[in-house]
This record gives C-alpha cells, sequence and structure tokens, in this order.
C-alpha cells in the first residue's frame, strides 16, 4: 500500500529493489551505493527491515536538515539500523556515496554476538544522532568493510562465517570507539544538552507537570530534547557517570529534599507532588536513595 512502510523480509528483497544482482549470500551482503538504482518517491512511507544495516555515508547533502547542527568531523558518517525499525529515506538518500551493510539476524544466531549485540546502543540512536568520522577513523572503517566484501567474494568456506562474524564484532568495537571518541570532542555542545535537561526537569517539577503526567520518564525528557531515549543516557553516562533514569531519581529526591525541609507537605503528599501514584514507591525509591525512609529523614531533618 501507498500510505504504508515498503518491509523487506530478506536481503535478496532489497538489492532486487535497489537494481543489484542478488547477494552471493543469503543472510549478508553489501550494497555499495553508487552502484544502487531507485527511486525515493517509492519509499517515502519509509522501509523496514527484517535485518541489521550498518551504513557508512561519504557525502551528507543536505545533512544540516535532520542533524544536530553542529559536526566535528566532514570525512563521512554511519548509522545503524535494528530488524523491524522503521527506516525514513529521504530525497539525499540517492545522492550518498558509501555502503551499506546488512546482515539478517540468522547469520549471527549460532554465535555469541546474537545476543551481545543488544548492547552496541547505537543501534537505538535516531538518524539525527549518526557517528561522524575523522579521516583516520574512515580508513579504518573503509578496511573492515573491504576485510568482509574480500571474504564474501573470494573465501565461501566453512571457515568464512566464523572470519566474517569476527569482522563485524571490530567493525561495532571500532563504532563504540567512535562514538566515545565523538561524546568527549562534543563536550561543549553536550553541556548545554545538560543545561537544557536540568531546565527540562525544573520546570516540570515547579509547573507540576507530575499532576498530570505522573512521574518524570526518560521518554519524556529525551521527546523535549529531540534525543533518542538510548543516546541521551549515554551522552549523561560519559558526561557524569549516570544514565538518565539515575539523574532523574537524584533530582526527584533533591526536591523531595526540599518538600521535606519546607515543613508544609505530609509525606503521602510529596509522594503526589512528584507524581507517585502510592506512597510506599515513593518511600521505597527515598530509601533506596538515601538510607533513610521519608519519615525518618524528617525526623533527623528536624532535629539538626
Amino acid at each position: 500500500m501507498k500510505n504504508q512502510p515498503k518491509i523487506f523480509n530478506t536481503i535478496s528483497e532489497l538489492h532486487s529493489a535497489m537494481a543489484q544482482p542478488k547477494p552471493v549470500h543469503p543472510l549478508i551482503s553489501i550494497i555499495n551505493y553508487g552502484e544502487a538504482i531507485f527511486d525515493p518517491k517509492d519509499f517515502e512511507q519509509g522501509i523496514i527491515l527484517d535485518f541489521y544495516k550498518i551504513s557508512f555515508k561519504t557525502h551528507f547533502k543536505g545533512k544540516l536538515r535532520y542533524g544536530q547542527g553542529f559536526y566535528d568531523f566532514e570525512e563521512g558518517g554511519m548509522s545503524f539500523v535494528s530488524p523491524g525499525q522503521i527506516l525514513k529515506m529521504q530525497d539525499e538518500e540517492a545522492d550518498y556515496s558509501g555502503m551499506s551493510l546488512n546482515i539478517h539476524p540468522d547469520f549471527i544466531r549460532p554465535y555469541s554476538l546474537n545476543s551481545n549485540i543488544k548492547n552496541y546502543g547505537f543501534f537505538n540512536y535516531s538518524a539525527a544522532e549518526a557517528l561522524y568520522l575523522s579521516e583516520k577513523e574512515k580508513e579504518t572503517i573503509l578496511d573492515v568493510f573491504a576485510s568482509i566484501q574480500n571474504e564474501l567474494n573470494e573465501r565461501i568456506d566453512n571457515f568464512s562465517q566464523d572470519v566474517i562474524i569476527s569482522q563485524i564484532e571490530l567493525l561495532l568495537n571500532y563504532s563504540n570507539r567512535f562514538y566515545n571518541r565523538q561524546f568527549i570532542t562534543r563536550k561543549a555542545v553536550n553541556h548545554d544538552v545538560l543545561v537544557k535537561l536540568e531546565a527540562e526537569i525544573n520546570d516540570y517539577f515547579d509547573t507540576e507537570k507530575t499532576l498530570l503526567n505522573g512521574v518524570l520518564t526518560v521518554q519524556f525528557l529525551a521527546d523535549q530534547l529531540n534525543l533518542s531515549p538510548r543516546y541521551l543516557s549515554d551522552l549523561l553516562r560519559n558526561l557524569c557517570g549516570q544514565n538518565t533514569q539515575q539523574f532523574i531519581h537524584d533530582k526527584l529526591i533533591e526536591k523531595a529534599k526540599e518538600y521535606i525541609a519546607n515543613g508544609t507537605y505530609s509525606v503521602s503528599e510529596i509522594g503526589y507532588k512528584l507524581g507517585f501514584e502510592h506512597p510506599q514507591s515513593f518511600n521505597k525509591l527515598f530509601k533506596k536513595k538515601t538510607n533513610l525512609s521519608p519519615i525518618a529523614f524528617k525526623e533527623s531533618f528536624n532535629k539538626n
């Protein structure tokens, strides 16, 4: 249907849609964007892949439109898509040069990578959170792509899958390293994100949005900052050693202590004002964070 995303169940179907020859291996392939032929209008509603897609693109024509407005390197970028995610194919996609590595889950299923791949959080990042590479990083990534392509083209034997799996793991580990570098080189800009995050949290508490929406969530903050939840957590972990949920809990406890010190509200009322439906849930979190119940904290505060 025209108004539905196009679903690709197999890598062969994607090759056909891109006017490419059938893949050498049905469960893994590399597509060169320079050779792909397709009309982006055929995919205006996006596409859904039943396999992983790791893309390296050297030119991002119009990228500022859906980026975050700052870039450290201009030598190319990488994006990562998991099975079942909707991928929007922008008009500029036809002008990209680069390639994509397509991996069906069945290819990695017999290996530890099948369970470990979920630990690579960038598969849950949005398009605006792509990995931008330096010239040296670009060479490293292209070398791994070339090794996988050579293995597919020249040596399909009993060891091929083991070798390719190790190359995929190498590619993912390099990507992890380069994303960490990106967090470091963007520290000043990421600090601005932290300032905005704290402003959003303060506004949520001060305007009592808790009464309408309940306890503050990671998803709410990520939406307000136009970031994916996983990227926001990884960013915070790099900046201050906490994920978003931990950061929220700390801010919530700070606010709770403020209410207790004020002396105007009962413990149940404080829990309600912070978005908790049940006082015991608030009490449990408070004790976990402070080693004291709210009542015990209130009594110790009054003694001081």
